[in-house]
């Protein structure tokens, strides 16, 4: 049976414990059903694994390794799974069924969504990850297709089906896994992944929903993965409003080496947290809440109100009030004091936090949360520009309150024009590109206009400014690109000729007579199926042809040599057979054939005579030659062997 979408109906019982439902879904592996558990009595979200992929070792591996890792992650932020079993050939997962819809979805339907929910769900996936983290689990497939969030908001990671334990390479036969536009860079390259990768996935998760778009998208996953190792994400304000605190954050998971981003899920959650705390109290952005509420400024205007009337009637009077003025006027001293110690005495001392090396708009969102001021001095540098070169004060030196941090940040290394290196050979587009500043990569891609092994193209574009030290990809010939031939033996002309043809290949039609299989069949080809040739390569096909045929002549009643002669002479074979006759008129001469007399055959067949030869009893005494029967009838006497 096949595991297909709609080839599973309602009613139908799995492995005799699960009843389907209905269809939810499919993926990359699995159609996703939900079903009914008949031994506990509950909905659960049942996975089958594809037919085709079951006979796969590799896909069935994964397929129960996903049971195996996720079984293992009980936490509320991840789905849990129940059971595991084959079932008519194929493998299945029983797991916990949410009412809710995926996070793609919501942020298909509602993007860009609003910062404080964006964190929420955030922090929950993180969560998730952390929990799976420090059991040794990598999850390597982030994204929001495989987020469930229910009504309440309460968001659920499902689908460890690529998870493995450990920083373990992520290729297999050189291929990747996971999704292009969620993939980490050192996913991209297939190199070894760590828990900073799933943190990578889960910035680009958060700039979706803070945005509603990708940071990186294309044409082709190949195309996608080249923008996640190279390419810098545009920040999220470009597109949404979005906090600039917010913003540092998501770009530091972002952050295309790992030792950049977060060093762990927990400082992630720890920065989402108190961007939260500042949005969700109304702060400003990078200003210090303390007030000096309890310190506010005593003036004269607060003890005497200077309206009211004085009224100085005798001098013993004012003698009397002279002193409570001088009281007054001392408060509102000693006040002044108590004001001007306030506002120049020695602030709080709190530790600058290192941001060097780190990208300069997360640098400064970092400082600014802990009540420092920014100063930047740019500079030339080989690094990325925007990179923090060095900071004063230093790491985890303890300075004031609202002073300054001086940043020196690389202002990169300039710029230079991308050389046109097309139709150049590896060798010659490798010393262009170095001499003007470029790091050099290479890739390879079918041409049918380059030959092979001279540059077909370059990213960035020919004339285009980069900067110096930043990547140029050169995308190599490899030629035309490389056909499989389709199999054709055995199939009618016009059906191959098409086959052909639509493969990008050229049709060459050679007949031949045979009387092997109808005509028009194609008997042989080169190159044979399945081999791999060049766009626009020949294929010739030899096709069987009906052989000619001819009409057999009559030859009863001739002598058997001029039978013989007659029937070679239409093109066909002579079998002699001999039958007795007493009739010495009939010695030596035709009296059947076969076939008959008109019949059509093919060219080059046998045609049987059958020739009298005279019995002993109807031979004289001093018998000579034997009769004579027609034109040259010689009788038996040096006959050759039936069959000439």
């Amino acid at each position: 049976m096949s595991t297909r979408a709609g080839q599973i109906g309602p009613q139908t019982l799995i492995d005799d414990r699960y009843r389907v439902l209905e269809r939810l879904g499919s993926g990359g592996m699995a159609d996703v059903y939900c079903a009914e558990d008949q031994q506990l009595g509950r909905r659960v979200a049942l996975k089958l694994l594809y037919s085709r992929f079951a006979e796969d070792p590799e896909f069935v591996e994964r397929f129960r390794r996903e049971a195996s890792a996720a079984g293992g992650l009980q936490h509320p932020n991840v789905v849990s799974v129940y059971d595991r079993g084959e079932w008519e050939g194929t493998y299945y997962i029983a797991m916990e069924f949410l009412e809710g819809s995926s996070l793609k979805r919501i942020v298909l339907d509602g993007a860009p969504l609003d910062p404080v929910w964006a964190i929420d769900v955030a922090v929950q996936i993180l969560r998730a990850a952390r929990f799976a983290h420090k059991r040794g689990i990598i999850h390597r497939d982030i994204k929001p297709h495989n987020v469930i969030v229910d009504e309440e908001g309460r968001a659920k990671v499902t689908d460890f089906g690529i998870a493995r334990a450990g920083a373990s390479d992520m290729t297999e036969t050189g291929s990747i896994m996971g999704t292009a536009q969620y993939l980490s860079p050192e996913q991209a390259q297939g190199h070894a992944v760590s828990a900073e990768s799933d943190l990578y996935s889960i910035g680009i998760v958060l700039y979706e929903m803070l945005t509603g778009r990708l940071p990186f998208d294309g044409d082709s996953a190949v195309t996608i993965a080249l923008k996640q190792v190279s390419e810098p994400p545009q920040p999220p304000s470009v597109y949404a409003e979005v906090p600039a605190d917010l913003e540092a954050i998501v770009l530091r998971a972002l952050e295309k080496d790992p030792a950049q981003r977060f060093p762990d899920a927990d400082a992630f959650i720890a920065a989402l947290e108190e961007v939260r705390a500042r949005i969700v109290s109304g702060a400003p952005a990078g200003e210090a809440t303390a007030a000096f509420g309890a310190l506010a400024p005593l003036t004269a205007a607060t003890v005497l109100d200077p309206e009211a009337p004085v009224v100085l009637e005798e001098e013993a009077e004012h003698r009397r009030a002279w002193p409570w003025l001088l009281a007054i006027l001392l408060i509102v001293a000693l006040a002044g004091g108590a004001l001007a110690f306030a506002l120049t005495r020695p602030g709080k001392k709190v530790e600058v936090p290192n941001v060097t090396g780190i990208e300069l708009k997360a640098a400064g969102a970092t400082l600014q949360n802990r009540g420092f001021e920014v100063n930047v001095e740019r500079v030339r540098d080989g690094t990325p520009k925007d990179r923090v070169l060095r900071q004063d004060p230093g790491r985890g030196d303890r300075a004031e309150e609202g002073s300054t941090v001086t940043l020196t940040v690389s202002d990169g290394p300039g710029q230079a024009t991308v050389p046109d290196v097309k139709g150049k050979s590896k060798a010659q587009a490798r010393k262009l590109l170095k001499d003007d500043g470029f790091k050099v990569r290479f890739d390879t891609e079918s041409s049918e206009d380059v030959p092979a092994g001279r540059v077909t193209r370059t990213v960035p574009i020919p004339g285009l400014q980069a900067e110096r030290d930043s990547p140029v990809t050169a995308f190599v010939s490899t030629g035309p690109a490389q056909i499989a031939v389709p199999g054709v033996v055995g199939e009618e002309r016009d059906s191959a000729v098409s086959a052909i043809e639509d493969a990008g290949l050229r049709a060459a039609v050679q007949t031949r007579e045979t009387s092997d299989g109808p005509a028009d069949t194609v008997l042989s080809q080169n190159p044979a199926g399945d081999t791999e040739v060049g766009t626009g390569s020949t294929v010739t096909i030899v096709v069987a042809k009906a052989p000619a045929t001819v009409p057999v002549p009559g030859v009863v009643g001739l002598g058997k040599n001029a039978a013989r002669s007659r029937l070679r002479s239409a093109g066909l074979r002579v079998s002699v057979e001999t039958v007795d006759v007493s009739d010495r008129s009939e010695d030596g001469v035709v009296q059947e054939q076969a076939p008959a007399e008109g019949r059509e055959v093919v060219e080059g067949s046998a045609v049987t005579i059958t020739v009298g030869k005279l019995t002993d009893s109807g031979a004289p005494p001093d018998s000579g030659t034997g009769g004579t029967g027609g034109t040259g009838g010689t009788g038996n006497t040096g006959e050759p062997p039936a069959g000439e």
